[in-house]
């Protein structure tokens, strides 16, 4: 199969979550630990597909720059998510600000037409990390030290 830059990268699909699962503080904070573990290596292999794999299929060096700084501040936040473990709304706003901000970028490197609609949600994801990074800041103190038991 020969691709080009115009060639769609990301399948049609979208799963659906059931997010309605009532959680304690202990549950909460192995959830966002156990996110960013994930969140983690999901930007260590990205990146290295951006790096490798992508420019097989992308040669605008923008395009490939805005891979590499989502995957940078991906992997940025996934550390920020494990000291937050302790802090659930700090976590939440992190999760929200990598999914938004580095998924948003990704989608838009892979395919700029279909995920022309994500580029305002880029901005709103940086507000959520910049919150996320407040909401850790100035929750109680050593509450992101708190580590899950597992």
């Amino acid at each position: 199969m020969v691709t080009d830059e115009t060639s769609p990268l990301v399948p049609n699909a979208v799963p659906q979550l059931d997010t309605d699962l009532p959680l304690d503080d202990e549950a909460m904070s192995t959830l966002i630990w156990k996110t960013g573990a994930v969140f983690g290596a999901a930007a260590v292999g990205l990146g290295a597909f951006g790096a490798h794999g992508l420019k097989k299929h992308i040669s605008d060096p923008n395009k490939l720059a805005n891979w590499s700084t989502a995957a940078q501040y991906h992997l940025i936040h996934s550390v920020a998510l494990l000291a937050a473990a302790g802090n659930p709304t700090a976590g939440a706003l992190f999760t929200a600000g990598i999914t938004m901000f580095s998924g948003s970028l990704y989608a838009l490197t892979l395919d700029t037409e279909r995920f022309r609609f994500l580029g305002p949600v880029t901005p709103i994801g940086g507000v959520c990390l910049m919150a996320g990074w407040l909401a850790l800041g100035f929750g109680k103190r050593g509450a992101g030290m708190r580590w899950p038991r597992f």
